[in-house]
């Protein structure tokens, strides 16, 4: 029996038609737990590491929209659906003292919405859809995917750049078309095939980028107040 056969019939003992050894078992989820937190702050590192400056510069454009009184945009498909409407959350809703809530728009909130435009003209153009009637020039849009080839994205980023709007991404993999369409101002990419990985890093990415841009407004902070209300 190969080396492989053998890891294989101990992990899934009952394909051979023995029973597990709860020990052994404990033993091997135990390694599995090792091996997997080590690989994942292996990637954090990584990324972090190559990435400083790219986390630097897409917070400076998103706190450009603001102090242009502009709104951030968010969308994701599946889990990364839970990314958009977290990130969107993390700014309108500040948990720090002091910090003043930003206007941030779900764009995956809306299931009416989206399930109409799915139905009617596929599901393509469920964000793009949306960017018809929300999206302005002053605004953001930050899309989260952890192939970088989500349809829907692409035809929303399209949209975008005819509105004018600053565009940023967060893939994984290669980063995709995302990366390569030149549709993203601000395209950051987690190397790595493990979708599990890839969002870990986004969600400690948009929480980065929170509070960059919050110490990227603290001198605005009276002028932003005055344009939230206003809106």
């Amino acid at each position: 029996m190969s080396d492989t056969a053998a890891h294989l019939k101990q992990l899934y003992p009952f394909l051979h038609g023995d029973k597990k050894d709860p020990a052994q078992e404990n033993i091997t989820l135990l390694e599995s737990v090792k091996q997997k937190s080590e690989y994942s702050l292996s990637v954090k590192q990584t990324f972090f590491e190559k990435n400083a400056q790219a986390l630097v510069d897409a917070a400076k454009a998103i706190a450009r929209v603001y102090m242009n009184e502009g709104r951030m945009l968010s969308m994701g498909n599946g889990g990364s659906s839970c990314d958009a409407a977290h990130f969107a959350v993390e700014f309108q809703h500040p948990i720090t003292a002091g910090r003043p809530a930003l206007p941030a728009i779900n764009l995956v909130m809306d299931t009416a919405m989206m399930s109409a435009v799915a139905n009617d003209v596929g599901v393509k153009h469920v964000f793009a859809r949306q960017l018809d009637a929300h999206g302005m020039n002053k605004d953001g849009l930050i899309g989260f995917s952890t192939s970088g080839n989500s349809e829907n994205l692409l035809a929303a980023y399209a949209k975008a750049k005819k509105i004018g709007m600053t565009t940023l991404g967060l893939a994984g993999g290669n980063g995709g078309e995302m990366k390569s369409s030149g549709l993203v101002d601000h395209c950051l990419v987690v190397e790595t095939d493990s979708i599990h990985r890839v969002q870990e890093v986004h969600v400690a990415s948009y929480h980065i980028l929170w509070d960059l841009v919050h110490t990227l407004l603290a001198d605005h902070r009276g002028k932003l107040d005055a344009a939230i209300k206003n809106q």
